[in-house]
């Protein structure tokens, strides 16, 4: 299951650069598959909605940080325990329950982002 930045954030950032997929951003900020990975052209989101890697897609959340979930993997293959909860002085990185994945999904979405 993915990661997902609850609504106490505090807009620290310690989060955003121990991700090893580069799937947090800062909120109002544009993300892409390509960001932090290995990946060009054309990439299938969770949604089933193909897009090229590069393509900007629109901020998850203005006000805080926020987890895109086609890129968390809950940093499976990178480390024990997801980084960004672990760092968060709040504990606002939670399980996003919407998102149900087992660790060989998660283990191959990281090999589909880290080419």
């Amino acid at each position: 299951m993915a990661i997902k930045i609850t609504d106490e954030c505090i807009n620290c950032g310690a989060c955003e650069p121990e991700c090893p997929n580069n799937a947090i951003y800062e909120g109002g900020v544009e993300w892409a598959i390509a960001d932090g990975t290995s990946v060009n052209g054309e990439y299938t989101l969770m949604n089933g909605k193909v897009v090229d890697a590069h393509f900007k897609n629109e901020p998850l959340a203005v006000d805080t940080y926020y987890i895109t979930p086609d890129k968390c993997t809950e940093c499976q293959g990178f480390h024990e325990e997801p980084q960004c909860a672990s760092v968060c002085p709040v504990d606002c990185c939670v399980p996003d329950e919407m998102y149900q994945e087992t660790i060989e999904e998660l283990l191959a979405k990281k090999e589909r982002l880290h080419l």
